[in-house]
């Protein structure tokens, strides 16, 4: 069997670095906000090149924390996409605010900006760009937007470690951004664990004050928090994965430059990548008007696919009732119906990668 990803493989590759960080918590004897996530919120922080990087439970949390921190709650409005992880969403949800979805751009994946400025009134407080797949958002178009209106912009980087746009890291661009380490990203946790950055010190407070019951100084609670921390364990992992990223991101490169050489001229479409931006490619996703009969193909020959994402989440039954649709999303339906991932992980073997393409290359036409 051919995975779509595989974190044990990750694991193996740096086993005894991975090893001995839990080994140096587990005889430190402090599990909750040490010396392990300290650490880990300055170096990554530094390695996105902003100022404040605050540790937190998940990368549903981290967008939880960031919207409050920004100030979003009831009745107000936050302008995403509905072709994304549900999580952009229920984040929206948790701080009582209503999702208002743009179409995607059918090349990119990613909000289509030319759609934003339409679906903005006057309870719209923020915007959530997801870098989807890996791929960076159209950034540009969205931060001169959001700041032509006073909006925020908190940046969904739970995808995209280490992708470059215009020679600056997603989640260095927009007021504040949100990572997930769950373990399949490309810098994954052994359990869950996100983080909130930024170099706004003001939002950065509100964050740290908000993962923690509000606390400044421990059991005085100056605003209303709830508990999201990112534990010692996990922080400890991620400090030793960060070391590898850019290179594993390298290997991931450059498996998706062979699905794209040895696919080209198939009756399917590659994903494109933005002008003066790096990919980092989470996911290699293609596009198929005949996917459901790919997907069973490829599942039969003993190949993991997976469908990122099938249900748009405003045709979600939890939250057909909470959201603003105002128009279609033509493009996102479209490409809940026809994309499909393919196995990409940086210890994907090349005879494995040779196997994928000969397949797909082999499917017969309908």
């Amino acid at each position: 069997m051919i995975l779509c990803s595989n974190p044990k493989a990750q694991y193996e590759s740096h086993k005894a670095e991975i090893d001995e960080a839990v080994r140096r918590v587990l005889d430190k004897g402090r599990y909750i906000f040490g010396e392990e996530v300290s650490a880990f919120e300055r170096e990554f922080a530094a390695y996105i090149g902003v100022s404040h990087g605050i540790g937190v439970g998940s990368g549903t949390e981290a967008l939880h924390v960031a919207l409050k921190a920004c100030g979003v709650g009831p009745d107000d409005e936050v302008i995403t996409v509905s072709h994304t992880a549900v999580a952009t969403v229920s984040a929206i949800d948790l701080v009582g605010a209503r999702p208002v979805f743009v179409d995607i751009n059918p090349d990119y994946c990613c909000i289509n900006p030319a759609l934003i400025e339409q679906k903005i009134t006057n309870a719209t407080k923020a915007i959530i760009p997801v870098h989807l797949y890996g791929q960076p958002a159209a950034m540009d178009e969205v931060m001169t937007i959001a700041r032509s209106h006073g909006i925020k912009v908190i940046e969904d980087c739970a995808q995209a470690h280490g992708a470059i746009l215009e020679g600056k890291r997603v989640g260095s661009i927009g007021d504040i951004a949100c990572f997930s380490f769950y373990p399949t990203k490309n810098l994954g946790a052994m359990g869950d664990g996100g983080m909130v950055v930024t170099s706004d010190d003001d939002l950065a407070k509100r964050c740290r004050l908000l993962r923690e019951y509000g606390w400044a100084e421990r059991y005085v609670s100056h605003i209303a928090g709830w508990n999201s921390r990112l534990d010692e364990v996990q922080a400890a992992i991620l400090r030793v994965k960060l070391r590898f990223l850019d290179g594993d991101n390298d290997r991931r490169s450059r498996i998706a430059s062979a699905y794209n050489s040895r696919l080209a001229g198939f009756d399917l479409q590659l994903p494109a990548v933005r002008e003066n931006a790096r990919h980092v490619y989470h996911l290699y996703v293609i596009r198929h008007n005949r996917r459901n009969a790919l997907q069973e193909y490829l599942t039969k020959l003993g190949i993991g696919v997976l469908v990122h994402y099938p249900v748009p989440v405003h045709l979600q039954p939890a939250y057909r009732h909470t959201m603003r649709l105002a128009g279609t999303l033509e493009e996102t339906e479209k490409a809940a119906s026809e994309v499909l991932s393919l196995p990409i992980f940086p210890e994907l073997k090349l005879d494995e990668v040779d196997a994928v393409i000969r397949a797909i290359r082999n499917f017969p036409k309908a």
